[in-house]
C-alpha cells in the first residue's frame, strides 16, 4: 500500500534517510534532524511531500514501513508547467522485487497526470546499477548530456557574502 505520509511517519522516514545515506556510502553527510523534516513536511509552509509504501506481515502483527519517496514540486522554463522532482526513493533490502519502487514512482506519476505537470525527474549515482537498470525498464531516459554543480559550504557561503561559518 503506497499513502501520504503523516505527521507520526516523521521518525521513520528520518531512519529511511540514514539507511540510504548508509548505502550511498555517506553516512556522514545525512545530518537533518527529525525536527527538520516534520516542518518540511508537516511546518506552516511545507516545502516537500512524501510517500510511504507499507506491507503487511503475514504473521499479523500489523503493517511496517517497507520504503518512501520525498519529493518536491519544481517548473521548467521550457514547457511552462509545473514538475515533480524526485529527491529520494528508498525501499529496505529486504522489500526489493516486491514491487513497492514501482509503486511508489507510479503514484508520483499519478500525481504529475492528475494535476498537469509534465515532468517526474531524479538523479541516481552513476555506480547505482540496479537502480538503473530498474528506472530504464520503466521506460526513464538518463539525461547524460547534464552535469550536476552544487554549490554549498564555504563556497556557497563565500558566494552568498558571508565567510563565517
Amino acid at each position: 500500500m503506497i499513502r501520504p505520509a503523516r505527521p507520526d511517519d516523521v521518525p521513520v522516514i528520518h531512519r529511511l534517510v540514514r539507511e540510504l545515506a548508509d548505502y550511498e556510502k555517506e553516512p556522514e553527510a545525512a545530518v537533518a534532524t527529525e525536527a527538520q523534516f516534520h516542518d518540511a513536511l508537516f511546518g506552516e509552509n511545507p516545502v516537500v511531500g512524501a510517500h510511504i509504501a507499507e506491507h503487511a506481515p503475514g504473521d499479523g502483527d500489523g503493517t511496517a514501513v517497507a520504503g518512501f519517496a520525498l519529493w518536491f514540486r519544481n517548473f521548467s522554463t521550457w514547457t511552462g508547467n509545473p514538475g515533480i522532482y524526485l529527491e529520494d526513493l528508498y525501499v529496505r533490502p529486504e522489500h526489493r522485487g516486491r514491487g513497492y519502487g514501482k509503486a511508489l514512482l507510479k503514484t508520483l506519476a499519478e500525481l504529475c497526470v492528475e494535476r498537469g505537470y509534465d515532468r517526474l525527474q531524479w538523479w541516481v549515482l552513476d555506480w547505482n546499477t540496479p537502480s538503473i537498470e530498474f528506472y530504464r525498464a520503466l521506460g526513464a531516459e538518463p539525461m547524460d548530456e547534464w552535469t550536476v554543480f552544487r554549490l554549498d559550504g564555504d563556497a556557497l557561503r563565500e558566494l552568498g557574502g558571508s565567510t563565517a561559518s
